[in-house]
């Protein structure tokens, strides 16, 4: 039985355009994983970083998956490392690659591991903003409330952080 997981990317070092394609691209090669829909490209300003870096490339990934979402993590990371994740890398840094699971079915669960819902994606315009291109009537499983819900009740401030760079190219071309 598949279940519908959202994935995040960031990364604001390197060729973050690059390494989005080539992220999709690993996550497609995942056995009992299935590409969906791939949000278009979002330009942002860093949050949180300590070492003032570049602006972010975000966007997400919808699949369908016949994995739990701790085995669909592992994977993840795997695939951060084989990117140039280093394993210490800390959230308040500049990155190559960040793969957060954003939503996995309507589960909602908190473990030493993994939280799903990811916790921040409700305050984050680079994660609603492309999650709200793909899959605007899914409904958050904690709060209730629709992706476009979310969206339209984030500050405005928080959006004005997010412009659109690129739509992607077709999923064939990856």
């Amino acid at each position: 039985m598949c279940s519908l997981a959202y994935i995040g990317f960031g990364a604001n070092l390197g060729d973050p355009e690059e390494t989005f394609y080539r992220a999709v691209k690993e996550i497609g090669a995942l056995k009992r994983v299935y590409l969906g829909k791939v949000s278009s490209l979002y330009k942002t300003e860093p949050v949180g970083l300590k070492d003032n870096g570049p602006e972010f490339l975000n966007a997400v990934v919808e699949t369908r998956v016949e994995l739990s979402p701790f085995d669909l993590i592992y994977n993840l990371r795997k695939i951060e490392r084989v990117l140039g994740k280093n394993r210490s890398h800390r959230s308040d840094r500049s990155r190559k690659i960040d793969l957060d699971l954003l939503l996995f079915a309507d589960k909602a669960f908190s473990s030493d591991t993994l939280e799903v819902p990811h916790p921040r994606m409700k305050t984050r315009g680079f994660v609603l903003a492309p999650l709200a291109e793909i899959a605007p009537d899914f409904i958050h499983p904690g709060l209730k409330l629709t992706i476009r819900e979310l969206l339209n009740n984030l500050d405005p401030e928080e959006l004005r952080k997010v412009r659109l760079f690129k739509a992607v190219k077709p999923l064939e071309g990856i």
